[in-house]
């Protein structure tokens, strides 16, 4: 997978201030926002702020302070969205075989009712 990153997505837009969003958490390298087509009660994007395609160009490239601050704003939100307890499904899709729409790194932190099994039965 090419890691060549699209500046014109819709989360780098978001991150440049040209579209809003309905922030949950922000720190100096992350940005945690609902979903605004939400498939769960509490569904919540957490992006880099840094130009990442995906999540293994984001472990290849960046910096240690850029992966600290992305895993711990993860785990905030599932803090202050109250999730732990019930538990919760992070998602992270990448290129054409895991269907991802947007080419910058996100996280999909979804929960408060039974999310079901991982994948259909083939």
């Amino acid at each position: 997978m090419s890691f060549d990153y699209d500046d014109q997505n819709v989360f780098a837009k978001i991150l440049r201030g040209e579209i809003p969003n309905d922030t949950v958490l922000e720190t100096e390298h992350s940005l945690a926002f609902r979903d605004i087509r939400a498939q769960a009660p509490v569904h919540v994007l957490v992006i880099p702020r840094g130009r990442y395609v995906s999540f293994d160009h984001f472990a290849q490239e960046a910096s240690e302070a850029e992966i600290v601050d992305y895993v711990r704003a993860v785990g905030e939100v599932c803090r202050m969205e109250g999730v732990k307890d019930d538990g919760f499904r992070l998602i992270a899709n990448a290129g054409k075989h895991g269907v991802q729409e947007v080419p910058h790194l996100h996280v999909h932190i979804l929960a408060g009712r039974s999310l079901g099994r991982m994948l259909a039965p083939a």
